[in-house]
């Protein structure tokens, strides 16, 4: 067996399912899931169109590369999206959603022969992050977020010797579980400092098309193209449609970005089998060439937040995210597992503490004391599940 397995931690819904074993809510109430970030918007008839017009791709082995087609989809998707220019055929992979791909980034580039190898990641953070750095045989290295900014992370608290033995650096932005998008200014401190330590830096934007200003979150290409980096070097994006666009079961995304890393990276995932059926290629191509569906699945969203907010904002310490489709939400008394368990026993609903998304460093759980909301659900079951939060709230006091 392989011994790193051993320093994996259980998944927080594992966990919280542990927790709330022998818990028994009160059957007159429907469960109402509040926990897990699986969107619940119908899927676009474009893309089920395309899948039942798809399945004699089923009759051939599918390229790792991916069909051309979907890489100039893809590509010309960024260039809609940020106005950047990506070449389909060196900077362009289509991967099977982005937790496998993020895992399998850090396999390939992470090297654990050298000394003190460590890979950067924010706290609170997608759990991921953690498990790919430790089956590398790196070291995470928990980066906190900043409360006073909006829970941006203060990427300034890092000591220089830790970004000195760093190979890797996951940022996520809009971010998980706290919906704060990175600005142009953080960017350059990131791009400045993987240029004079030399590591690379895996940006996870698959919230990118869920925001509630008029002005789009900015992306990653787009801030280095911005700042006179347009070879992106030490970069690379993973995005997905599985929010963008209500297919999380489809496992659709891609990475872009240096060349000089996606090379490789295609090897790894040519001997690792990843490749993406064609019925899933030709699915995801349509759903890149559409943005129709893209702007009314963002309006839903608005919609919902700017009802459920405003309640949850009487009993919660609690504002509207930059972007994503959660709810980052501080709790009366600081007790995020308590808050978590008796509102699942007392209301039947599942909200995901904030503690089991972090892990303690340097002194503190950052993620005690809130807990993650997902408003996946269609607007009315959000809204029930918020009056009951209140309700449940109000009781405590």
């Amino acid at each position: 067996m392989n011994p790193l397995l051993g320093k994996l931690h259980p998944y927080p819904f594992e966990r919280l399912r542990e927790l709330s074993a022998g818990i028994q809510p009160p059957a007159h109430l429907r469960h109402i899931n509040l926990g897990i970030g699986e969107p619940k918007h119908a899927t676009p008839d474009l893309v089920l169109r395309e899948l039942q017009a798809s399945f004699g791709a089923l009759s051939s082995y599918p390229a790792t590369a991916g069909e051309p087609a979907l890489r100039e989809a893809i590509a010309g998707w960024v260039q809609r999206r940020y106005g950047v220019s990506i070449d389909p055929l060196k900077q362009v992979l289509p991967v099977n959603g982005t937790r496998e791909a993020l895992f399998a980034f850090a396999q390939t580039v992470v090297d654990p022969t050298r000394p003190g190898a460590t890979v950067m990641c924010p706290n609170p953070f997608y759990q991921i992050y953690e498990g790919a750095a430790l089956l590398a045989g790196a070291e995470p290295y928990y980066v906190p977020s900043n409360p006073a900014r909006n829970f941006a992370v203060d990427w300034d608290s890092v000591p220089e010797d830790v970004w000195a033995r760093t190979q890797l650096l996951y940022a996520c932005s809009p971010g998980n579980p706290t919906g704060a998008v990175m600005p142009l200014s953080e960017w350059e401190t990131l791009f400045e400092r993987a240029d004079r330590h030399g590591f690379v830096i895996a940006s996870d934007e698959c919230y990118s098309e869920i925001y509630f200003r008029d002005e789009p979150p900015l992306g990653a290409l787009q801030a280095a193209l911005a700042l006179g980096r347009g070879d992106f070097r030490n970069l690379v994006v993973f995005t997905s449609l599985s929010k963008r666009s209500n297919v999380p079961g489809l496992r659709s995304g891609f990475v872009a970005g240096d060349a000089r890393y996606i090379a490789p990276y295609l090897l790894y995932r040519t001997y690792h089998g990843s490749a993406m059926s064609g019925m899933v290629q030709r699915a995801s191509a349509a759903a890149w060439n559409d943005e129709a569906h893209v702007v009314a699945n963002r309006e839903m969203y608005r919609r919902k937040f700017a009802q459920v907010t405003p309640l949850l904002e009487r009993v919660l310490d609690v504002r509207l995210p930059d972007a994503a489709f959660y709810l980052w939400a501080g709790v009366p008394g600081g007790d995020d597992l308590r808050f978590a368990l008796d509102l699942l026993a007392q209301y039947n609903v599942t909200v995901l503490p904030g503690s089991l998304l972090a892990r303690p460093a340097h002194g503190h759980n950052p993620g005690a004391g809130r807990i993650r909301l997902a408003l996946v659900a269609p607007v009315e079951e959000s809204l029930e599940a918020a009056q009951r939060i209140v309700s449940f709230t109000e009781s405590l006091s």
